[in-house]
């Protein structure tokens, strides 16, 4: 692993990739490598040109209309390249890819041909508006009243912690119709981020990124808003999510990878007790044990992608990637900050920034203890 390098090339050139993964690797990492990540101080405003960035480059092509929805192996090598580089450029392509894959998979043929064009140029902005301040993990819960009105609907509510809801274009949001208990009673909608009524209010995190919380208030969409069939957006949602499961294995591996160079080159060139950090016996055992987690969460990931490419149920597996990769990555970033000592410590250097970046991956797309209680659930 070569530092400009996101991949192990041993773990990338087994049979659960193909040269095509191999060279979109090679060259979104050659991308990454030859570009200045700085832009906008505020997060909001960052995320838009890291967006239009991405889409002009043609790192979302693959999202237009006349061409097929991504297969998983692709996006997991796409967001370990990005994570590698730049925290924000992994948020925005995941939350696109997010917002495009519930329009692909569901969408009617005039949903995708009104909203895929501009997500995959990266110059209309998606999110997925699920969470409630009462329903995060449990979806069955979400309380977002979509009142029938005439031949739409009216929603009435609120949504919070919405990756890039304050400046998204369109949101794929699932609300209440009542037309059953629990999940039976949700409905997908795909709403505008100017409709009258919506109003997103930035969120702060420990990570700076485009975070809000939305309201609404009597805010009217039309019957071509409903996405997929009405009293089955908890279908939908769950879908989108558990496909996505496993790209945040591989956004974890890409933390990890980063971090665990950090480590390695600085315990090298770092002079301590007469010798250089990397020969001490607790630094070596240290810098081997991250490797091991790194190796293993790399595996578990590929290994999810290629069942889900492949047709197999995935879904356990995709699961279990996601929880190792992202407990892994968190205490391999730890081990990072250990090895630089007080230097880890200094605000926005490279391994301060992965300690705050990486916790949040834990949480989104299934908690680590929600996955575990489903992967208990399947044995």
């Amino acid at each position: 692993m070569t530092p400009a390098t996101a991949f192990d090339p041993d773990v990338l050139g087994l049979p659960l990739f193909e040269d095509r993964h191999r060279d979109l690797a090679e060259r979104l990492d050659r991308w990454c490598s030859g570009r200045d990540w700085a832009g906008p101080a505020g997060p909001a405003d960052r995320c838009r040109a890291l967006l239009a960035e991405i889409g002009a480059a043609g790192w979302l092509r693959h999202l237009d209309t006349d061409r097929p929805a991504t297969e998983l192996r692709s996006l997991c090598v796409r967001r370990q390249v990005l994570a590698y580089h730049e925290d924000l450029a992994d948020y925005v392509y995941s939350i696109q890819e997010l917002c495009a894959a519930a329009v692909t998979r569901y969408g009617s043929g005039e949903q995708r041909r009104r909203h895929l064009p501009g997500l995959a140029a990266g110059t209309g902005i998606g999110a997925l508006a699920l969470s409630e301040p009462g329903a995060g993990s449990d979806l069955a819960a979400v309380a977002l009243e979509a009142a029938p009105d005439g031949d739409g609907f009216v929603l009435n509510g609120a949504k919070t912690w919405i990756a890039q809801g304050d400046i998204a274009d369109v949101l794929v949001v699932l609300a209440r119709t009542g037309d059953g208990p629990g999940p039976l009673g949700l409905t997908a909608f795909l709403v505008p981020g100017d409709a009258p009524g919506l109003k997103a209010s930035p969120i702060g995190a420990i990570a700076p990124r485009s975070w809000a919380e939305i309201a609404f208030t009597d805010c009217r969409v039309g019957p071509d808003a409903v996405l997929g069939e009405r009293g089955r957006g908890y279908v939908v949602a769950l879908d989108v999510l558990e496909r996505a499961r496993m790209t945040v294995a591989a956004a974890a591996v890409g933390f990890a990878a980063r971090a665990f160079r950090l480590a390695l080159d600085h315990a090298r060139g770092r002079r301590a007790f007469g010798s250089r950090l990397a020969d001490l016996q607790l630094v070596k055992s240290s810098l081997a044990d991250m490797r091991v987690k790194l190796s293993a969460a790399s595996l578990l990931t590929a290994r999810a992608a290629w069942a889900a490419d492949s047709g197999e149920d995935y879904a356990e597996a995709s699961s279990t990637a996601k929880v190792y990769a992202t407990e892994a990555a968190g205490e391999i970033v730890d081990a990072a900050v250990q090895i630089f000592g007080a230097a880890g410590l200094v605000a926005d250097s490279p391994v301060e920034r992965l300690y705050r970046q990486v916790r949040s991956l834990r949480i989104y797309e299934g908690p680590s203890e929600v996955l575990q209680m489903s992967i208990a659930e399947s044995l």
